[in-house]
């Protein structure tokens, strides 16, 4: 019998698949404990939950589930664009920021394509190249930040898209706005360039990377309610471009891919600075502890721009066994070539404290 294989896009045989942060339901089902016993800092999630204002307007849209959500997300676009200056034109909402990064493998990827990104960078823009039968060119770091000059270098006529993210997952590291700017400005018209902010609101000096839109560049930027509003359960995120980008991309979205539920909670997350103020002042404390322990305990790490740090540990893989014994979740990085390494995201104070307490037991 053949297999569906044989009928099956020829670049979807090969293709990997993202593997998510552990879930802390499986790990409690595995170590029959309740989920409350476990600690899961592995995918940058906020650990306080949703701001209060985004779960009021979910309890207030709860009633109108019955009717599909605004296809367009009129008020939700309208408030991204109203906070960062622009027109409503500017901005396409994706189910979470990955959807938007798919809209331009879609958009602009054909077969034979090529794509460029950056070592260790965030390993779906490895895959959506792959998923569109398209090359992905990876230029190798310095020292875990991002070779402008060799990506530049790697530019060829099927180059369509170039992928960095600022701040960088999962390494932490950031591109400064002298260097992105300087970067931009050489990279040629006809090439998109996706600089991937989701980790953008937990910067104190954050580059404006918007300022290349407003000047006619074809720059998508998506960022996500996933992070630092507390909203990764519900899926929404933003691309911001110039207009004509953005026509295009509307074009390979799919009708009501934005729940009204997360419509709801992304315009009123947007409006809670109080809960936004709260979470960066925890992610900070958090960040300095856990660097801090990190040093004293000798372990080699990368200073971190997120609110996640990554640091070595000899054997990524085993700790993360060990620290999952100990009923805490974090992210072993195998899949991005850094086997010696893994992902600790900030948690709370006393996460964090249990966080590396549980690391020296199994490193010891």
């Amino acid at each position: 019998m053949t297999s569906i294989w044989d009928r099956a896009n020829s670049q979807l045989r090969n293709l990997g698949v993202y593997e998510p942060g552990k879930p802390i339901e499986e790990t409690a089902r595995e170590l029959g404990v309740g989920p409350e016993e476990i600690i899961k800092l592995a995918s940058n999630e906020n650990p306080l939950g949703p701001s209060p204002k985004a779960i009021a307007a979910m309890r207030g849209a709860l009633e109108s589930t019955q009717l599909y959500p605004d296809g367009g997300g009129f008020y939700l676009r309208n408030a991204v664009a109203d906070r960062l200056g622009l027109k409503s034109e500017n901005i396409i909402l994706g189910n979470g920021s990955n959807e938007v990064i798919e809209f331009a493998g879609h958009a602009f990827l054909s077969r034979g394509d090529e794509v460029i990104a950056p070592q260790y960078a965030f390993i779906c823009y490895k895959l959506i190249a792959q998923l569109f039968g398209a090359r992905a060119i990876e230029t190798p770091a310095v020292d875990f930040q991002a070779d402008l000059e060799g990506m530049l270098g790697a530019i060829t006529p099927r180059t369509k898209i170039i992928f960095i993210a600022n701040p960088n997952n999962p390494t932490g590291t950031l591109v400064s706005q002298k260097d992105m700017d300087n970067f931009i400005a050489r990279v040629p018209d006809e090439i998109v360039t996706v600089v991937d902010e989701a980790y953008f609101e937990f910067l104190d000096d954050p580059p404006d990377t918007l300022r290349h839109i407003r000047d006619g560049r074809n720059v998508l930027v998506p960022r996500t309610f996933s992070k630092i509003h507390g909203l990764a359960g519900l899926r929404v995120g933003y691309g911001i471009s110039r207009p004509e980008v953005i026509e295009v991309l509307q074009k390979t979205r799919q009708p009501f891919n934005v729940n009204s539920l997360a419509q709801a909670a992304a315009v009123a997350a947007l409006d809670d600075s109080a809960y936004l103020a709260e979470t960066k002042r925890m992610v900070d404390a958090g960040r300095a502890f856990l660097e801090q322990e990190f040093a004293a305990m000798k372990l080699r790490f990368v200073p971190s721009a997120g609110n996640f740090v990554f640091v070595h540990v000899a054997d990524g893989p085993a700790v993360f066994r060990k620290m999952l014994q100990r009923k805490i979740i974090v992210r072993p990085l195998l899949g991005y070539g850094l086997p010696e390494w893994i992902r600790i995201t900030v948690g709370t104070m006393e996460q964090n404290k249990k966080c590396i307490a549980a690391l020296k037991e199994a490193l010891a």
